[in-house]
């Protein structure tokens, strides 16, 4: 780590003290609303010369900053103009001293109708902030008649595998958050509630993975921030959509009503994931604990799956004063998945010399049924004061999550001579989040902003699990080893100070904070003795701008990922008696740093390119891990041939690797955008070994505009295979086709999508070994989809002054 450190130190070392040599002039300033003074982010700022030809373009910061670096002596022309407001241009000269005063632009806000004009303008698809990427799904066409894990595909540095597991950098412990704020939808399962959400219902998603001190610590894998989309604009206006497909179908209408200083947002969506039937198949070697028996296990089956959820919420904005606002949110979740299938079973087992010592067939009938509900509710109170910059904001939200999780298996042996055997199970939970958190910001002097808060996390999980097995007489009775009932709770109490601005004229961009939490947990299941703990969380990103269309960046942060209940929780899951799981109540919480280098670099007209050099090392690093049992014993009943499977503290793990993206505009209608992540994973375990090996993911956008009204989009998407501690993970590829047609002056649009229409199947191949056994299982995934969309936008809209609509955007745009 230290070779990392200094490697770090001496390339940001050289990189500015060859900034240090440019002596030319610059130009900066801010754009500001006319009517209310605030600033106005995101405005397109136009450096124009004498002639009025476009020399560069930029966009300002939320502080409505922007600057031109390196420019030369002379006479220019600057414009502004912004979504909503009349353009305005300013005459400007750099002296030949290179300095001088900085321009105050304001602009003044106009009216439109819907019916009367349109009007063109977004934000990019991706934006490179100093603290996190943000992607804009609205113009996303591969994704329109999908879910959340569709869009999430194509955030750069966010990998997703093919049930949904998501991982951000190669590190799947990540805090999910909508709006900016948590919810239990996604403790009962992460992958249920990103596909319960559809992609029409995504504004953006924000990915961090270097959060500074005002997030929660917790997360070493850092954050992934759901912004659901709404509108703070005049009048009342709202959009309908409506996909159907072979695989999925979703629908969602939104509404916004505002009129002078109160709003109100409503939407409901949902979706249906249709039956799709899985084909899967199992064969494992093992010994026994002499060797002189070998073991072979064969599972052919089929599983039918589908799954199905809905949202709905309504949140009111009310602007008491100027200074003073108040908004209040409720949302209501629902999600549910049902499986079942049969398994044909044959285990052999033969003698040191291959003589075959018994054969027995078997049938295993399985199936779950889960689904839950979540109500989130929030009120926030924002206070700003006189000064620019300083604001008070107090936050309340809490999320109560209702979880049930059914599951039966039978397993018959049509050879006679072993009884069938069999278990049921039924485990309803509710699980509860308070979060009670205060956040000032003071600006000190011109360019720093100093920020303080503290923050209480009250968690409370309640749990009954109730387990019937199968008696001799084809009846089920209570199983007593696995009914019980149990309680978990957490407390974290945490406070922060950071610090961001320029420092040396303008020279670095620096965020610097440190975070403490203090942990306190309690669980009442057997051997749950969880010590309570202190941990301090520094970050640091500093930030130099080469000129306005490149910069560098250095990067650390320390996270923790703590033990949830599920993965302490002792309870034995036999669903399949062959392949165990259950928690381990001794897990410590993982600990992670990570550092990062980065060059971004904006040619204009749409390319630009992100290169990070990254260095991630964690320890106590907590992974599953798979053991063989020739006979393993649990509440006095005996399973044979199993593998247990179980979370631990494995020792360390090590990633160097970098990050790349781009994106090329090829003509003004045609561009290409890529995202690569690839590096060496190094595990490390006292009894299991080093284990390293070589990842790569990479996908590759094309999009098209065909006309005025036309668009077209291909997607393809790979992943490597990778190494674990013990085992293989599968390759994943796959691509995606969208057309999207807009009619009634761009107020409605038709799609088409088309996910793999070549290929039925996505093969899955993945392996898992130990000093005793080796096991190979194939999985043959439905993957092939055509769907439909259809959008419509309606009603008036009135451009006033612009708000900021999310107060976490960072201070500066890369």
């Amino acid at each position: 780590m230290a070779f990392a450190k200094h490697l770090f130190l001496l390339l940001f070392t050289a990189l500015t003290l060859t900034a240090f040599g440019q002596n030319t002039g610059k130009i900066t300033g801010a754009i500001t609303n006319a009517t209310s003074k605030a600033p106005i982010e995101y405005a397109t700022v136009s450096l124009l010369d004498a002639a009025g030809k476009t020399l560069r373009e930029t966009i300002t910061d939320k502080k409505g900053n922007f600057t031109f670096s390196s420019i030369a002596p002379g006479r220019y022309r600057v414009k502004a103009e912004f979504v909503g407001f009349g353009a305005l241009t300013r005459d400007y000269a750099v002296p030949a001293t290179g300095k001088g005063d900085a321009l105050s632009i304001a602009l003044t806000p106009v009216s439109s109708d819907l019916r009367e004009v349109t009007v063109i303008g977004a934000r990019p698809l991706v934006e490179n902030h100093l603290d996190k990427i943000v992607y804009n799904a609205a113009n996303d066409l591969t994704s329109q008649s999908g879910v959340a894990l569709d869009v999430l595909k194509k955030v750069p540095s966010v990998s997703v595998d093919i049930d949904g597991n998501v991982e951000l950098e190669g590190n799947s412990n990540i805090r999910f958050l909508i709006n900016g704020k948590p919810s239990t939808i996604f403790g009962a399962s992460v992958t249920d509630a990103l596909q319960s959400i559809p992609a029409s219902q995504i504004k953006s998603i924000e990915a961090i993975a270097a959060p500074g001190a005002k997030y929660d610590g917790s997360g070493t894998g850092g954050i992934i921030n759901i912004i659901l989309k709404d509108s703070r604009v005049q009048g009342i206006n709202g959009a309908i959509n409506a996909s159907a497909g072979t695989r999925l179908e979703n629908g969602s209408f939104n509404l916004n009503v505002r009129k002078n200083n109160f709003g109100i947002n409503a939407f409901f969506s949902g979706n249906e994931q249709l039956n799709t039937t899985t084909l899967n198949t199992l064969d494992r070697q093992s010994f026994n604990s002499t060797k002189d028996t070998l073991t072979f296990l064969h599972q052919d089956g089929s599983t039918d799956f589908n799954r199905s959820g809905y949202q709905t919420g309504i949140s009111a904005q009310w602007d008491i004063t100027a200074k003073d606002k108040l908004t209040a949110g409720f949302n209501w979740n629902h999600f549910g998945n049902h499986s079942s299938g049969v398994t044909n079973q044959q285990q052999d087992v033969q003698d040191g010399s291959g003589a075959l010592l018994s054969a027995i067939p078997s049938i295993r009938n399985a199936g779950s049924a889960v689904h839950a509900n979540t109500g989130d509710w929030s009120l926030d109170y924002k206070k700003d004061f006189k000064k620019k910059g300083q604001d008070l904001d107090i936050l309340v939200t809490t999320s109560v999550g209702n979880n049930f999780n059914d599951y039966y298996q039978q397993q018959n042996y049509p050879g006679g001579g072993i009884p069938n055997s069999g278990s049921k199970g039924s485990s309803p939970g509710t699980d509860k989040e308070t979060d009670i958190s205060a956040d000032y910001r003071q600006p000190v002097g011109k360019d720093i902003t100093v920020e303080t808060g503290l923050k209480t996390v009250l968690e409370t999980l309640t749990n009954t699990v109730t387990t019937d097995t199968l008696l001799p007489d084809g009846s089920y009775g209570p199983d007593a080893g696995q009914t019980y009932a149990f309680a978990y709770k957490r407390q974290v109490y945490a406070g922060y100070f950071s610090g961001d601005g320029t420092l040396f004229h303008h020279f670095l961009d620096v965020q610097a904070g440190m975070r403490y939490e203090y942990t306190h947990t309690q669980a009442d299941f057997k051997g749950a003795a969880i010590p309570s703990y202190g941990t301090l969380f520094p970050s640091l990103t500093v930030s130099h701008n080469l000129d306005e269309t490149q910069s560098i960046k250095v990067r650390y942060s320390y996270r923790i990922e703590r033990p949830d209940y599920g993965d302490l929780n002792p309870f034995y899951n036999i669903s399949d008696p062959h392949n165990i799981t259950t928690g381990n109540p001794a897990l410590r919480p993982e600990q992670g740093h990570r550092f990062e280098l980065g060059y971004n670099k904006n040619f204009g007209g749409g390319t630009n390119l992100y290169v990070a050099a990254l260095y991630v090392y964690n320890t106590d690093d907590i992974q599953s891990l798979g053991t063989w049992y020739d006979t393993l014993k649990i509440d006095g009943v005996s399973y044979s041939n199993v593998t247990l499977t179980q979370r631990y503290n494995i020792g360390w793990q090590r990633n160097v690797g970098s990050n790349i993206f781009g994106s090329v505009a090829i003509t003004p209608a045609i561009s290409l955008r890529s995202n690569m992540q690839l590096g060496f994973r190094t595990n490390s375990s006292p009894g299991l070994g080093t284990v390293s090996g070589f990842y790569f993911r990479g996908n590759l956008n094309a999009s098209a505009k065909i006309g005025k009204d036309w668009m077209a989009e291909l997607f393809g998407n790979y992943s490597s295979r990778q190494k674990t501690i013990n085992g293989t993970r599968p390759v994943f590829a796959f691509y995606t086709l969208a057309i999207r047609k807009e009619f009634l002056h761009r107020k409605a649009s038709l799609g088409f999508t088309a996910t793999n229409p070549f290929n039925k199947y996505i093969d899955q191949k993945a392996t898992l070994y130990g000093s005793n056994f080796t096991q190979t299982t194939i999985r043959e995934v439905p993957y092939r989809s055509f769907g439909i969309t259809l959008s419509y936008k309606f009603g008036k809209l009135e451009f006033k002054a612009k708000e900021r609509e999310n107060d976490n955007e960072p201070t500066q745009i890369e």
